[in-house]
């Protein structure tokens, strides 16, 4: 495993940011790590960037243990932290070139990593002259000039305009393709876009580790939207028993909340013919991440 974490905790004073955290990353998967706020996603990636200690527990990078094997730890990781803390003076070799001696890698790859994360336009600049999307590059090539197998990223897109997202999540997208990324965002179409599987945590519990493409398998749970073609008394809808939920987004429009896996569009149309209704239009709507990372947040571990 690239990432193997085994009941870690973590507290600061009366708060548990962590509690009792378990999870594995096989190599080469794009892993992204949700949560809300002050849920323990920086925390967690500390520890794992040997930054801090865990209360209990182990976790290990690529097979080195965070507290006894930190060097290993280290050369193992490209760790761009969430506010990417860089020298502004520097110009942007000149900052590689220094963080190039601080790990002991030759001076060639500098160029490389370069190019590998789009710089070259504005390679010739002072970091303080670029642009907010520019930095993250500065940062993610910083995390990348000694090659690590393990990317570890926390909130690498906060603050980009939609133009330096797409930038910013193409070049994780193409380093991700020979490297275990594991990352933190806010911003659920970077996950979809980008990740093969996701964790969320909330209150310092792991809620939810799944594939992507199968974590909706998880809610027993769909939503049909149905225009009719004249008003609808919302009375007639008790005829379901398994409906949890309606609203009426707009006109004779119907969003029907039923929680059940079997397909109710049939129900639905039958529904209409026997009250007198017709079904203008009928269709599935599936969840999206945003609202299934609603529903596994909005509750207290």
């Amino acid at each position: 495993m690239s990432i193997e974490v085994q009941n870690i905790s973590k507290s600061y004073g009366a708060q548990k940011a962590l509690d009792n955290v378990s999870f594995s990353v096989k190599k080469g998967e794009i892993v992204g790590f949700l949560g809300p706020n002050g849920a323990g996603k920086s925390t967690l990636m500390k520890i794992l960037t040997t930054y801090i200690n865990s209360d209990e527990g182990t976790a290990s990078v690529n097979g080195n243990d965070v507290n006894t094997n930190q060097k290993a730890v280290q050369l193992s990781v490209g760790y761009l932290a969430e506010h990417n803390p860089l020298y502004l003076d520097l110009y942007v070799r000149e900052y590689l070139e220094f963080n190039a001696d601080v790990y002991k890698v030759a001076k060639s790859r500098i160029e490389e990593v370069i190019e590998l994360t789009g710089l070259t336009p504005e390679s010739h600049k002072k970091i303080g002259q670029l642009s907010k999307g520019y930095r993250q590059r500065v940062g993610l090539a910083t995390a990348l000039l000694h090659n690590p197998d393990v990317l570890i990223l926390d909130e690498p897109t906060t603050g980009l305009d939609p133009n330096q997202l797409v930038e910013i999540r193409n070049v994780i997208k193409n380093v991700g393709k020979n490297k275990t990324v594991f990352l933190s965002t806010h911003i659920m179409q970077e996950v979809e876009a980008i990740c093969d599987r996701v964790i969320i945590i909330n209150n310092g519990k792991i809620v939810t580790d799944k594939k992507l493409d199968n974590l909706v398998s998880d809610i027993v749970e769909q939503v049909i939207e149905v225009e009719f073609d004249k008003v609808v008394n919302e009375a007639l809808f008790t005829a379901f028993s398994d409906l949890k939920s309606t609203k009426n987004t707009h006109d004779n429009v119907w969003e029907l909340t039923f929680e059940t896996e079997e397909d109710k569009r049939p129900a639905v149309f039958d529904f209409a013919q026997n009250n007198g209704l017709r079904a203008l239009q009928l269709s599935l709507k599936s969840k999206n991440l945003e609202e299934i990372f609603r529903e596994k947040t909005s509750k207290k571990s």
